[in-house]
């Protein structure tokens, strides 16, 4: 079943169709630092962009952090995902893999990424290998030391807007030194720490050589893109983002012969930036080398747009992030859990479930929280296979002690169908029930029926080179349906309530 694009969705589509229309043939222009008004238009236009060259960053951290990287990669820790845009499956060209606080997840594209956990403390994680864990670990350092360095950025960026002084972009290094930028809160106003209270990282990895069909920016004709022009998804809002970058760079230095090319050095990976939706605001393409980090403060991240620009070389990137976890912890879905189980009163004997409660706002309740478990957690875990278990086995007793609550609330739904079908129900008091639930279990349905069609793509499908979708090769059993859950509805049932359905006297 094709899924219906969102209104904000739909919305993002008409604007990105419009300026493209606007733009007809022409290209956007755009600076690199090889232009003269680059670090002005930086300052005017991008003061919230901070940016510290790999000489500022101590020889520990990036001696680890880029040892860490290649741990992860040698072990087979980075996965490209299957995510869902517009309603399509689409491989991404970046290999990924999340880091952070335990039980924290992060969702983007419509795919939830589950942490491998950094050992914070009081923590008790088990890794697969020495190796993987003392990179978790390196991890861990290195977002220490970016959450000390945004919290000092934020505060000479604040002393700066007190001051009222002119400002260029931060940027350390010998023909930069270190200045503050512009801000627009009051430092009063603001706790700095939690802005830059970064709870998980996003780990990235391309190879631009095993990546030829790399879609072309298509604004300002930067090249070829190894991420797409985006806002940085599910943030707690006005939170900072931190960059470590890493790119597998030759011994030899950028050539001053390059100096006559127009645009950017393709061979060089950039970050790229635009105000969103902006035709008159020139972009620009800031040239990444090893060890440099960026930092996107307060509103940036709304207000603003950024896209990876990919250079020649292999590169990983460490994404620092204030993820929006208060509906992303496994705290919070068992808490829900535990909400939508308060209803039942206890198991019969032939393991069916009886309920305290036909109220339909609590039965509407405990299916809400039914449907939240199976197809924001357990489906979206078990769809991404066995690729947790390369790291750490720290999830695989959450998540069945969630599928066995999940078997459960499949209980309560059985329970719910055969009240509606008791002889002598009252039809007022069927009618409120079916309108309660009939929403939700037809909801269920549908999105079963999209899981299942998923999976078959994922485990059997071909890959369009130019599109990187995924088609459908062969038929592939129902048994592989994604997560190993048994227990659901059975259609009869569910033809039942839609047949029973009526509307209220």
């Amino acid at each position: 079943m094709k899924r219906t694009p969102t209104a904000e969705e739909r919305e993002r589509e008409a604007k990105k169709l419009r300026l493209l229309e606007e733009l007809e043939d022409t290209w956007l222009p755009y600076l690199t630092p090889k232009d003269d008004e680059f670090y002005q238009q930086w300052q005017l236009k991008y003061p919230k962009l901070v940016l510290r060259e790999a000489g500022s960053v101590p020889e520990d951290i990036h001696k680890e952090a880029q040892e860490a990287f290649l741990t992860l990669h040698k072990h087979g820790c980075l996965f490209r995902d299957l995510v869902r845009i517009q309603g399509k499956d689409l491989l991404t060209p970046v290999s990924r893999i999340l880091i952070g606080n335990p039980g924290y997840t992060y969702k983007y594209l419509n795919t939830r990424l589950f942490t491998v956990p950094w050992p914070v403390k009081g923590s008790s994680v088990k890794y697969g290998e020495a190796e993987i864990a003392a990179a978790c670990q390196t991890f861990l350092k290195l977002n220490d030391y970016l959450q000390i360095e945004t919290v000092q950025a934020l505060e000479e960026l604040a002393s700066k807007e007190k001051e009222n002084e002119d400002a260029v972009p931060l940027c350390v290094s010998g023909d930069f030194p270190r200045v503050g930028m512009g801000s627009s809160y009051d430092q009063d106003e603001v706790d700095f720490k939690s802005r830059a209270a970064y709870n998980v990282t996003l780990l990235n990895f391309m190879d631009p050589q095993k990546m030829p069909y790399l879609k072309e920016e298509p604004y300002f004709g930067m090249g070829k893109m190894a991420v797409s022009w985006h806002h940085d998804e599910n943030l707690v809002e006005r939170s900072a983002v931190a960059v470590y970058s890493y790119s597998c760079e030759g011994p030899e230095e950028e050539s001053e012969d390059d100096s006559h090319l127009e645009g950017r050095d393709p061979d060089t990976w950039h970050v790229g930036f635009k105000i969103s939706w902006d035709i008159e605001t020139p972009g620009l393409a800031i040239p990444l080398h090893q060890g440099d980090c960026y930092f996107m403060l307060d509103d940036l991240n709304a207000t603003h747009q950024h896209c990876v620009l990919a250079g020649s070389q292999p590169r990983f990137s460490s994404t620092h992030r204030v993820a929006e976890c208060s509906a992303g912890t496994l705290d919070y879905i068992l808490q829900r859990c535990q909400v939508a189980l308060q209803n039942v009163r206890g198991d019969v004997d032939n393991g069916d479930v009886s309920l305290k409660s036909f109220e339909p706002a609590v039965l509407k309740q405990g299916e809400e929280i039914h449907n939240e478990v199976e197809f924001e957690w357990l489906r979206q875990f078990w769809f991404q296979g066995n690729r947790y278990k390369k790291c750490t086995d720290w999830w695989c007793q959450p998540m069945t002690q969630l599928e066995e609550l999940w078997k459960r609330m499949e209980g309560v739904t059985n329970a719910v169908l055969h009240e509606v079908k008791r002889e002598g129900l009252p039809v007022e008091q069927r009618n409120e029930i079916l309108t309660a639930v009939l929403p939700l279990l037809t909801t269920r349905q549908n999105l079963r029926r999209e899981w299942h069609a998923r999976s078959v793509l994922r485990a059997v499908g071909s890959v369009d080179p130019d599109k990187q979708e995924l088609h459908l090769a062969t038929p592939f059993p129902r048994a592989s349906l994604i997560p190993p859950v048994r227990g659901a509805v059975k259609r009869s049932h569910f033809e039942v309530l839609s047949a029973k359905v009526s509307s209220p006297a």
